[in-house]
This record gives C-alpha cells, sequence and structure tokens, in this order.
C-alpha cells in the first residue's frame, strides 16, 4: 500500500514540475505574445466581418 500512494505522489510531484517548468519557459520568453502575434490577424480577420448592433 505504501509502495503504491509513493507512486502516486511521485507521479503528481512530477506532472507539477513538469507543468511549472512548461508555464516558466512560457513567461520567461514571453511565448503568449508571440503566438498572439501570429492569432491576432486571424482573429482581427474574424472579429470585422462579424455584424455589430450599433445603438447611438
Amino acid at each position: 500500500m505504501k509502495k503504491f500512494l509513493l507512486g502516486i505522489l511521485l507521479k503528481v510531484l512530477l506532472a507539477g514540475l513538469g507543468l511549472f517548468v512548461v508555464t516558466f519557459t512560457v513567461y520567461m520568453f514571453n511565448l503568449d505574445m508571440k503566438l498572439m502575434t501570429l492569432i491576432a490577424p486571424l482573429l482581427e480577420k474574424w472579429y470585422d466581418h462579424q455584424e455589430h448592433k450599433q445603438y447611438i
């Protein structure tokens, strides 16, 4: 039973460490904003084709 719980705990810790490494890398290299430079033109094109309601 202890070996089973230790295995689960180890997997949870490794998953947490992996998630931390990924998010830290994204933060340090500002990858989210670099990705937005690729996605923004697509979003703007989609938004411009939407029908807008204008209330005055």
